[in-house]
């Protein structure tokens, strides 16, 4: 299936490793040019030569922190000096927490909040005009499962993502008139680096069992028992923003191996 991706612009959140990194690569297998933003500068500034590198697009690496108005200001800034607009847009910047209401202090709380909430509208509300001008385009907002079917130990995490699909929501209905389409994916159990590295850490007192670990919780939360790949949920990420899913306007898509226990 041919996605009409080629030549188009993509900015990724994140990008640099992860669920960020694969959708970058998958927008670039499509023909797209991408824009990759995260904070470590020697890290996304490799992770866009080695997309550019492997798949002939161009591919720009951009060093900031999106949880701050300053970085979010730069990445618009970056955007428009390196490619004069753009026609996607995905925000996956975050990570996941540990904590309890009762402990967690009010600094937690608002530093998550500035990640996985008030990045989103900063974003949008710079780059969405970007679009419009070029006739519209996709915004893709990466939430969790968690944001409807939490785990007890991150309850920050399950709140702001709770948030970023409320957000998602209201942009759907407010820039569908610029032809603007804006959908959330919840994503269950992605075996990114993160969760490795966790198994690792998780198992290195019980024999350092790690991937026996990863499989202990598959079995528990996914029906399908494993974890998903991120160029599984890439795909999926990149098939959203491309015209075939010109329908699709401010849903939510659960990618979790059946790990929701609602309807």
């Amino acid at each position: 299936m041919d996605l009409q991706l080629a030549n188009k612009v993509a900015v990724v959140t994140g990008g640099s490793v992860g669920i960020g990194l694969g959708v970058a690569r998958a927008f670039a297998r499509e023909g797209a040019h991408v824009l990759i933003a995260a904070r470590d500068r020697a890290r996304v500034e490799e992770a866009a030569a080695g997309v550019a590198a492997e798949f002939g697009v161009t591919a720009h690496g951009h060093a900031c922190d999106v949880a701050t108005a300053a970085g979010c200001e730069s990445l618009i800034a970056a955007t428009r000096d390196t490619f004069g607009g753009l026609d996607i847009l995905v925000n996956n910047a975050g990570t996941g927490s540990n904590e309890t209401i009762l402990e967690a202090p009010d600094e937690k709380w608002q530093a998550y909040w500035e990640l996985h909430v008030m990045a989103a509208v900063r974003l949008v509300r710079g780059l969405a005009p970007m679009i419009a001008a070029r006739g519209g385009g996709a915004v893709l907002n990466n939430a969790s499962i968690c944001a409807t079917q939490p785990l007890w130990y991150e309850p920050i995490y399950n709140v702001t993502k709770a948030a970023l699909l409320m957000l998602s929501k209201n942009m759907a209905t407010e820039l569908i008139g610029q032809n603007i389409r804006v959908n959330t994916i919840n994503p269950g159990l992605i075996l990114t680096p993160d969760w490795i590295k966790t198994a690792k850490e998780l198992s290195a007192d019980s024999g350092g069992d790690w991937e026996g670990y990863l499989q202990s919780v598959a079995d528990e939360h996914a029906p399908i028992k494993r974890f998903g790949t991120v160029e599984e949920l890439a795909d999926f990420f990149v098939f959203l923003c491309s015209d075939r899913a010109s329908y699709a306007v401010g849903a939510t898509y659960f990618v979790d191996g059946g790990m929701l226990r609602t309807i």
